[in-house]
């Protein structure tokens, strides 16, 4: 498996481009969206799942499949961090937690491809 993004000590996660990121997806890795349900309207990555960063310790053992690669994005990196270690403390596999530091602004300047509304 070919190696993505870079992990900064002590984060149980990787940190990856919009680009990596795609390219995962493509591969199989499942894209999860913690943004607010307003900001997932404005547009998403598509094939994305929604769990809003407040429901991920609640929804993750339901939604988020383990022994699978998990690419978390937000608007800036930030509660896509978050959730990154949320699921590590729950025990999913650290290298298959990824953040997508580049988050939803990016990825809709770089034309990735984007769905819209609820």
């Amino acid at each position: 498996m070919t190696e993505y993004g870079r992990q900064e000590a002590g984060e149980p996660y990787r940190r990856i481009s919009v680009t990596e990121a795609l390219k995962l997806q493509n591969q199989g890795a499942l894209v999860v969206d913690v943004r607010r349900d307003d900001e997932w309207e404005t547009g998403h990555p598509v094939g994305a799942v929604h769990i809003p960063v407040d429901d991920v310790l609640a929804q993750a053992e339901e939604n988020l499949p383990k022994g699978r690669q998990l690419l978390f994005i937000c608007a800036a990196g930030v509660r896509s961090g978050l959730a990154c270690e949320m699921v590590s403390a729950l025990g999913y596999e650290s290298a298959l937690i990824f953040n997508i530091e580049d988050g939803m602004p990016v990825w809709m300047e770089q034309s990735l491809p984007t769905e819209y509304g609820a």
